[in-house]
């Protein structure tokens, strides 16, 4: 099964970077998800942690993504880039079919 969520070279390395240079346990996985499903929209969450029941496992290299299944259907086509510039850094989410009937 292909993971929903696009991640992008610059995601993964940084990902990659953050969990070999924090001491992050080596079963400990990236979890993407979303807070908030309601009518205000939604939040997407990223942060590492260990696997659930209730999750689907993606394997990328060098790190497992961990997606609970209800969260799937708010993650398809999205994409997790890193950015980095002078006025700041950080993970961002995007939904390019969205962004593009804007």
């Amino acid at each position: 099964m292909d993971i929903p969520v696009t991640i992008t070279d610059k995601a993964l390395k940084e990902i990659q970077h953050i969990k070999s240079n924090k001491n992050i346990p080596e079963q400990y996985g990236l979890r993407i998800g979303v807070k908030g499903a309601g009518c205000a929209g939604v939040n997407f969450v990223l942060g590492f942690d260990t696997p659930k029941d209730d999750d689907v496992t993606y394997a990328l290299p060098h790190v497992a993504v961990y997606i609970a299944k209800k969260d799937t259907m708010y993650l398809i086509g999205l994409v997790l880039d890193f950015y980095e510039g002078d006025d700041a850094k950080g993970f961002l989410f995007s939904h390019p079919d969205q962004d593009e009937k804007a």
